[in-house]
């Protein structure tokens, strides 16, 4: 049996609550100081808990803690003797250093914190040992728990100051005038779109929506390809519809400029495969890295992104596509359904701000885009879920008028419709769509105006 003693340190818990019951009429400082880092549960001893929230009521009801306020709340709590009554009240305040409570004050969150360690270690042994779960969900469970442990200790306040604020963005700016014409976000690779979005900016949550064979898929490809191969960026590219060997194939087709007809039938010439070889080259040394992982959780890919990130970094996530991910009520009606999809499409958010990378998320649009004569997409067609729209920064629809009209006069070219634009302007951009290469390309580059 285990009889080592969880980490504590009771003289600071002593000093910083002395502080507290000794500081009269500044009490609501060194409070200030203390309630940024602790919480009454950070304490050790259940003794000092009690105490502490005491303290806490009194101050905050605009009063003054002393040993006598204290006792008297606790006797009305009917937990005096529960903390060994007011003589250990008074005692406590021989144990007050006020100019040192901050430190006092993280020496008990510290020792909190290692506790809170040690209680999910023991979960995570006991949940293995059951063996009620698979592997990967005992691991995804098990890195939720430290995480939390993580988030607990983050009662410290986020505020920034606005002058700091302030110079971070001239300096920002400083930067960009010096290199005239720069991005301040990731280049799509597609000039007019970089015009209009100054590449992709970092925590944007990006919803490109299209009816099928619009070319979804193939754009949002292109554009990991360009990220991680002409940019050298890292790329996570999360494919629930499409196996990983499919996709590769799809971007050895675009980089070679080989036809995806000739690859599948391996039917090329000694100039074709020359262009596969180089192409092959150039996509190994690329940091595109690709998951196939079927019906994917929020939680999976949260988990996926923190290992990938501390090994290779992370610059850019696509996902193909938001319905085929699994959410919490899985299964449950069509009612559900949409709050699933809502809650996937705001988790989608948090990712994007959490790791600070642009997210881009595909989505599929419903039969009701095709009972207008007009079938280019609105913002009203994304219905499955009303949050994609409230959520993301950026939404894009794709529209292939030649996939209704053979002889239509827009050609082989696509329209990428820039609906909503949370930080900028709408507009619509063309590009030129090569179904045989499943690639996009630019059209001749010229200023189209933004749509107000």
């Amino acid at each position: 049996m285990d009889v080592r003693i969880p980490p504590h340190n009771l003289d600071a818990e002593k000093a910083v609550l002395g502080a507290l019951l000794t500081n009269g009429s500044n009490a609501s400082a060194v409070v200030d100081t203390v309630t940024s880092i602790l919480k009454a549960e950070d304490f050790y001893r259940d003794a000092h808990r009690i105490i502490y929230d005491a303290i806490l009521e009194i101050i905050h009801g605009n009063k003054t803690a002393d040993f006598i306020t204290v006792g008297e709340e606790l006797d009305r709590r009917k937990r005096l003797d529960a903390v060994g009554g007011l003589a250990y009240i008074t005692s406590l305040a021989n144990e007050s250093v006020s100019y040192n409570v901050e430190q006092h004050a993280r020496i008990i969150s510290e020792k909190a914190q290692l506790r809170r360690l040690i209680d999910a270690g023991n979960k995570i042994v006991g949940m293995t040992y059951a063996g009620e779960d698979e592997p990967t969900a005992i691991l995804n469970k098990a890195e939720q728990m430290v995480l939390d442990v993580s988030g607990q200790t983050q009662a410290e306040s986020s505020f920034s100051a606005i002058g700091d604020i302030v110079l971070s963005n001239l300096d920002r700016l400083n930067a960009l005038q010096q290199h005239e014409g720069a991005l301040t976000g990731i280049p799509t690779g597609f000039k007019d779109l970089d015009h209009i979005f100054n590449g992709l900016q970092k925590s944007d949550l990006i919803l490109v929506a299209a009816r099928p064979a619009m070319g979804k898929t193939a754009f949002t490809l292109n554009i990991a390809q360009n990220v991680s191969m002409i940019s050298g960026k890292t790329v996570a590219f999360f494919s629930l519809e499409m196996g990983k060997e499919q996709l590769v194939g799809r971007i050895l087709s675009s980089v070679a400029e080989v036809s995806s007809e000739k690859l599948r039938r391996a039917d090329m010439t000694q100039d074709d495969w020359g262009k596969v070889i180089s192409a092959a080259d150039v996509m190994s040394k690329s940091k595109l890295y690709i998951d196939d992982t079927p019906g994917l959780t929020v939680q999976d890919m949260r988990s996926k992104l923190r290992r990938l990130k501390v090994e290779h970094g992370l610059d850019l996530v696509i996902v193909d596509y938001i319905q085929l991910m699994q959410g919490r009520n899985a299964g449950k009606g069509s009612e559900n359904r949409q709050q699933e999809v809502s809650e996937i499409s705001r988790n989608l958010k948090l990712i994007a701000r959490e790791f600070n990378v642009p997210v881009i998320a595909l989505s599929q649009l419903s039969r009701s885009v095709e009972s207008r004569p007009d079938k280019r997409p609105v913002l009203s067609d994304l219905r499955e879920s009303g949050s994609l729209e409230q959520d993301a920064d950026i939404v894009i629809f794709l529209y292939r008028d030649k996939y209704y009209d053979e002889n239509s006069e827009k050609g082989d070219n696509a329209e990428i419709l820039i609906r909503k634009h949370r930080n900028g302007s709408v507009g619509t951009v063309e590009l030129q769509f090569v179904g045989e290469l499943t690639r996009f390309r630019d059209v001749a580059y010229k200023d189209m105006g933004p749509e107000q």
